[in-house]
């Protein structure tokens, strides 16, 4: 008969082993499972049993990562100097060479992200930077997964989020829209001055047309002015000889007519 203590210890160390060699892995979670130091497979989700002392599981998560990339002084293609912050967003589809081909993969990424946004943008001027963000975004993702691809992660997005310009180019840039802006509002006075003087011209050629047509254009700006209560009324020179030209004209319609 073996001895009460005995028998407690042993019952005590089967139960912790069987505690120690139950793993839970979650849905997003893989397991990769290691037999005496050498990689058996990968398992997961759901309950796991590991044969106690002699296996050994890592964990890594299959969901996308976040991953914010410090802002660095950059030296753009036109010599500008220039603070850049972004973002990447990477996800592991190969837990096994994820843990077997490099020792920390969110540092080795976040590296080589930091490496490559440097040298992308530095193949750049300022106004290219600005103007093609998403096409540099993408340029960046490209390299950065061709990086990441052997490590057994992908990264599916990374986007530039931050731009702090110097504050002599911050108001060089803002002369230059000010300046655009002023631009674009001369052009447009100057077409309205074009349009107005072409309607003139249409309407003088009508007026011309017909004598009368002008005296009625001044009777009706003469009651325009009237309307503010003026004291003084100026007619233009011009007014009279309408005036005959207009009696006239009724005196030989009238005899016409008889």
């Amino acid at each position: 008969m073996f001895p009460v203590d005995l028998i407690n210890i042993v019952i005590v160390v089967f139960v912790f082993l069987a505690f120690t060699s139950l793993r839970i892995v979650k849905e997003y979670d893989r397991g990769v499972i290691f037999f005496l130091g050498k990689v058996t497979g990968i398992r997961g989700p759901g309950l796991i049993i590991l044969i106690p002392v002699f296996e050994q599981m890592t964990k890594v998560t299959l969901r996308t990562i976040t991953m914010n990339i410090p802002s660095q002084k950059i030296i753009t293609k036109d010599n500008v100097s220039i603070d850049i912050a972004a973002v990447a967003y990477y996800k592991i589809i190969d837990p096994q060479r994820s843990v077997i081909a490099i020792e920390d993969i969110t540092s080795a990424v976040n590296q080589i992200s930091q490496t490559t946004v440097r040298n992308v943008v530095g193949q750049f001027s300022l106004d290219q930077l600005l103007s093609q963000t998403s096409s540099i975004n993408l340029q960046i993702k490209t390299v950065i997964d061709g990086h990441t691809e052997p490590w057994g992660a992908e990264v599916t997005a990374v986007e530039i989020k931050d731009i702090t310009l110097p504050e002599n180019m911050q108001r060089a840039m803002a002369k230059e829209a000010e300046a655009e802006r002023e631009r674009r509002a001369k052009i447009v006075a100057a077409e309205g001055e074009f349009q107005a003087a072409v309607k003139l011209g249409e309407a003088a050629d009508i007026i011309a047309l017909h004598p009368v047509a002008l005296q009625l254009r001044t009777l009706q700006t003469m009651a325009e002015i009237a309307t503010e209560k003026n004291s003084t009324i100026i007619f233009p020179a011009q007014f009279m000889t309408t005036v005959q030209e207009a009696i006239s004209t009724i005196k030989n319609d009238t005899s016409k007519n008889q």
